[in-house]
């Protein structure tokens, strides 16, 4: 199984966002992971359409924008329109998930589904095969820097049997305290995709870092 890295442009330099795409681009990045909060879904408060439109216009990686909000669909269209290639929203976030989705497919866009750590499975379930992407949280969303949840693992190794049950192609994100110790363990459970941050940027090499963690 290929494993593909989304460094999160969250935990770089948000002075120099622009620079630090680039910089991404260079390091042999899969894409960029772009964090939205919005100060009320989450206690933390980041970037607006702006600033994607900023890293966008920088760089030609595939955009993955994760909106941390309430009511996702009126951020959709924003978004879209600021570059997003993906946008990946929580299931927690908002009482009416389908039409979100099917908001955003008509945008024309991919489209993902995130889980809090604490969200049973059984939720998960009824949305394999009508996602690109689901995304399972190995922290609480909101703060860079946490310590992975183990417990999650279960959660996408019953993911990822059941997508290859149904047949059906879908990615597996995981994003939370990801370096290459939990990545290998994320990866024997099924995830094909990382987010990771503070354990990339903090190494000298961004390029060899993020290697390293492809080849986990």
């Amino acid at each position: 199984m290929k494993i593909q890295v989304f460094p999160s442009i969250l935990a770089s330099d948000f002075g120099k966002l622009s620079e630090e795409a680039k910089r991404l681009e260079d390091a042999g990045a899969d894409a960029i992971h772009v964090d939205i909060m919005d100060g009320h879904f989450v206690p933390n408060l980041t970037l607006g359409p702006k600033a994607v439109a900023a890293i966008n216009r920088s760089t030609d990686l595939f955009l993955d924008v994760h909106i941390m909000v309430y009511n996702p669909y009126d951020f959709v269209e924003r978004f879209v329109e600021a570059g997003a290639d993906r946008i990946t929203f929580h299931f927690e976030a908002t009482e009416d998930v389908e039409t979100v989705i099917d908001y955003i497919k008509k945008c024309n866009v991919k489209v993902g589904l995130a889980f809090n750590p604490e969200t049973s499975y059984e939720m998960v379930t009824k949305f394999i095969g009508k996602t690109d992407l689901i995304l399972m949280m190995t922290v609480n969303p909101g703060f860079g820097g946490q310590k992975f949840m183990p417990e999650v693992l279960e959660k996408v190794t019953r993911l990822k049997r059941d997508i290859d049950q149904l047949g059906e192609k879908v990615d597996i994100q995981v994003d939370g305290g990801i370096d290459e110790k939990t990545g290998k363990l994320a990866k024997d459970a099924g995830a094909n995709i990382f987010v990771a941050g503070t354990s990339l940027y903090k190494q000298d090499d961004l390029a060899s870092a993020i290697s390293r963690l492809k080849s986990v």
